[in-house]
């Protein structure tokens, strides 16, 4: 039987319970196979009773000392009792001098002390049990993932001024640098929103006329990262060159902020914004393929362009295994084919019909694309003006052979940047 013998009102910290008339531990940490907490006990004492129900700080840094070993058990393992009854005299009953250097020897949980109100200077400086002098029983979880955000920036080096941790908080990047940014004036201390405001406008005018496209290679909503990279580029050097004091991780954000923002509106935007309104109406039809056999059929009179079809078309179909696309107008004799596998194309067009048993003959000529940007360019001439509009996105080559050499050239190029 379990009797309840002392509880904090936060009731995350350890209690202790009576069972079969043993005073023990109770603590809850870590989470089993099936992601339920996982609960932990182990005996303690009078005395040891007695300075948990009386000293909050002191109760806080054994509870900080216990869960590395709770840890340490992960989902099945047994809590090793010996270690963690180990740990009740220093901590609980030993001067406070002997705690401090306890604690620089043993591994300990800083973000627990952290919450409930420890003193980092005094943390930092190992004096664990006066950071103590301000713990509360109740909890901030958002104060410990600021500190650890702190630490971990040091780790690497990185020392925030007053603006770079402004910009951090108004991307909503200081906590958390992987997540999705966007704009939180409200977080930035008023006296530093003006400066803030200042970058923001300076990369703002950096990527005006600037845009992230779609890229249907990848999926309905992806975005190209060759668009991305540009947009980076542009913003890092502007804000770099107006703000020469801001460290690395300020500039990123506001470019992360920029690049985010641009590739939400695309993916609100239609698939291919480079179609034929405003051309003449094509009078034939377009047939679209895909390297596993796939068709689609783009007709006259169709309320979509053409080019919105096919690159819908190649969002729905393209992976991996499947980088091969052609476009084809049978009336016209001829075509494209794309290689997203090798950033370019073949223009196909026929040169004597077939007939009488005779095979027909085709003239393929090769190019290489520069990316979605060069695919998309292609596409949008081919639909307009068919082959013969495809001049400008050369050189074509009919050499299959010098091609390759071409195209080896160019990738070694690329890697040797």
């Amino acid at each position: 039987m379990r009797e309840t013998v002392f509880t904090r009102r936060s009731g995350w910290i350890p209690g202790v319970v009576r069972e079969d008339g043993a005073l023990k531990l109770m603590l809850g940490a870590g989470a089993d196979a099936n992601h339920d907490p996982r609960t932990f006990t182990f005996p303690i004492g009078e005395a040891h009773l007695a300075v948990i129900r009386e000293d909050l700080a002191r109760h806080l840094l054994l509870w900080s000392a216990l869960l590395p070993l709770c840890d340490a058990a992960g989902t099945r393992g047994r809590l090793d009792e010996d270690a963690a009854v180990a740990l009740l005299d220093p901590v609980l009953l030993a001067p406070p001098a002997d705690v401090d250097a306890l604690f620089r020897r043993i591994p300990w949980q800083r973000g627990r002390l952290v919450a409930h109100g420890a003193d980092t200077r005094l943390l930092d400086r190992g004096e664990v049990v006066a950071a103590m002098r301000t713990a509360t029983e109740t909890s901030n979880g958002k104060r410990a993932q600021e500190d650890h955000a702190q630490h971990r920036r040091a780790g690497r080096g990185t020392v925030l001024g007053p603006l770079d941790a402004a910009l951090l908080r108004y991307t909503n990047q200081y906590l958390h640098g992987a997540t999705i940014p966007k704009r939180t004036p409200d977080a930035v201390d008023p006296a530093l929103l003006p400066g803030v405001m200042r970058v923001i406008a300076t990369a703002e005018h950096a990527c005006a006329g600037l845009r992230i496209g779609r890229d249907p290679r990848r999926g309905k909503r992806a975005t190209d990262k060759r668009d991305w990279e540009r947009m980076t580029t542009a913003v890092d050097t502007a804000v770099r060159r107006a703000h020469p004091e801001l460290v690395d991780e300020a500039v990123r954000t506001v470019s992360f902020l920029m690049c985010s923002e641009a590739a939400a509106r695309s993916r609100n935007s239609p698939l291919d914004p480079m179609d034929d309104d405003g051309q003449p109406a094509r009078k034939t039809p377009l047939s679209f393929t895909d390297d596993k056999d796939a068709e689609k059929t783009w007709r006259p009179g169709n309320p979509r362009t053409a080019t919105a079809e096919f690159w819908e078309f190649v969002a729905d179909r393209a992976a991996s295994d499947n980088e091969v696309f052609t476009i084809e107008d049978e009336e016209r004799g001829e075509g494209i084919q794309l290689h997203f596998y090798a950033d370019s194309a073949a223009r196909i067009t026929t040169v004597r019909e077939g007939g009488g048993g005779s095979d027909p003959e085709y003239r393929v000529e090769y190019a290489l694309i520069d990316g979605m940007s060069g695919y998309r360019a292609l596409v949008s001439a081919f639909v307009r003006a068919g082959c013969a509009g495809l001049g400008e996105h050369g050189p074509w080559l009919p050499d299959a052979a010098e091609f390759e050499r071409a195209r080896r050239h160019r990738d070694a190029a690329r890697r040797g940047r």
